[in-house]
């Protein structure tokens, strides 16, 4: 009884010898194929190896033994998978296989001005930080199209002077606003509509209170308002519910927004011939300024083109040797002016604004007090 299971067996001894036979060719030719297949691999990855390193093998060796010590063996494959991922063979390592498409890089993406995002994170620095770091210099001036619009409102303002106050005050207005919109952005605080509109409000104000007053009474017209809005100022960043540093850091921007805005109505307190001298002096200064020439050499030339424009405006409204002297002091300030103008990386926005009104509006108090 034991035996009969294992008559079975006994029955296959003769199909032993048969085994090139037709009934397990399939088998064998199956197996066969894989190996062949698998040697096939093997022979192109020497073959390649033998084109490319002629030099080195150029000793007779055995064909399957390169083959033999560089490739995988099907068991270590079978038994560790993970060293054919890591360690791809050398006919895959050193073949050129066609650029695939979904690995080709990315075009590249226009600058924004930020660096490249990480899991970590980047810090984020400004160009005028970056311009420290680097030990370049934090300083961008203006140029000439924004010089170009200082001179045509500088020029504005010389002819409307000797017209009338009512002439003048049209050019003093655009001149006001461009101040508190271009020293709010100069600070970095935009936008900041509320800042901006309390200061050209107390530039009119003062223009409003020059006019009505007249120009003996000049000085209480523009101090009166300017302590007034430093007082309603304090106030209405008190009643703000920002943080103590965004707070002091509004009230300072927008009570010298207001400042200037205020100052400039010197202009409708000087004597008109001195506002004329003044204003054409700091045209021909930022024009001159604007010139491609070393600084120094630039702010030379530009302090003599405003003393020789005061000698030549002077002499045609009858102020003579003095319009030198407003002229050279209207420029200095101007010059001052376009230097805050130009601090911290300016954008184009701060150029045609502060960059194109700091430069009169410095100029106003000199004038007012020359004259």
């Amino acid at each position: 009884m034991t035996n009969q299971p294992y008559e079975p067996y006994e029955g296959y001894d003769p199909y032993q010898p048969q085994q090139p036979q037709q009934p397990q060719a399939p088998a064998q030719q199956q197996w066969g194929y894989d190996e062949q297949q698998y040697a096939t691999q093997q022979w192109q990855g020497q073959t390649w190896e033998t084109q490319t390193h002629a030099p080195v093998q150029a000793a007779p060796a055995p064909p399957m033994a390169p083959a033999a010590e560089t490739a995988y063996l099907p068991p270590q494959s079978y038994e560790r998978p993970y060293v054919a991922e890591q360690q791809p063979a050398p006919a895959q390592a050193y073949s050129a296989p066609p650029p695939d498409p979904a690995s080709a890089p990315a075009p590249a993406e226009p600058e924004t001005g930020y660096g490249p995002a990480t899991l970590s994170g980047n810090a984020r620095i400004t160009d005028a930080q970056r311009a420290r770091l680097e030990g370049r210099s934090p300083i961008i001036e203006p140029g000439m199209q924004p010089a170009l619009l200082t001179a045509l409102l500088g020029l504005l303002l010389a002819v409307t002077a000797p017209i009338s106050s009512y002439a003048l005050v049209v050019p003093l207005v655009i001149l006001q606003a461009v101040t508190a919109a271009g020293w709010f952005r100069l600070n970095g605080m935009w936008p900041a509509r509320q800042g901006i509109a309390l200061a050209f409000l107390g530039g009119v104000t003062a223009d409003v209170a020059v006019l009505v007053a007249g120009r003996d009474q000049a000085p209480a017209a523009i101090l009166g308002p300017l302590g007034i809005w430093v007082l309603l100022t304090l106030v209405l960043q008190l009643r703000s519910h920002a943080d103590p540093d965004t707070r002091m850091y509004g009230l300072m921007a927008t009570v010298a927004s207001s400042a200037l805005a205020i100052i400039a109505t010197g202009y409708l307190g000087a004597d008109p011939d001195a506002v004329s001298v003044g204003a054409a002096a700091v045209a021909v200064a930022v024009l001159a300024r604007a010139l491609p020439l070393p600084t120094p050499a630039s702010v030379v030339v530009s302090l003599l083109a405003a003393a020789g424009a005061g000698i030549a405006v002077g002499g045609m409204t009858g102020l003579g040797a003095k319009g030198a002297l407003i002229g050279a002091s209207a420029a200095v300030c101007a010059l001052a002016g376009h230097r805050a103008a130009s601090y911290d990386y300016p954008s184009r926005f701060v150029h045609f604004t502060a960059g194109v009104a700091l430069p009169l509006t410095a100029a106003a108090p000199v004038i007012w007090i020359l004259h």
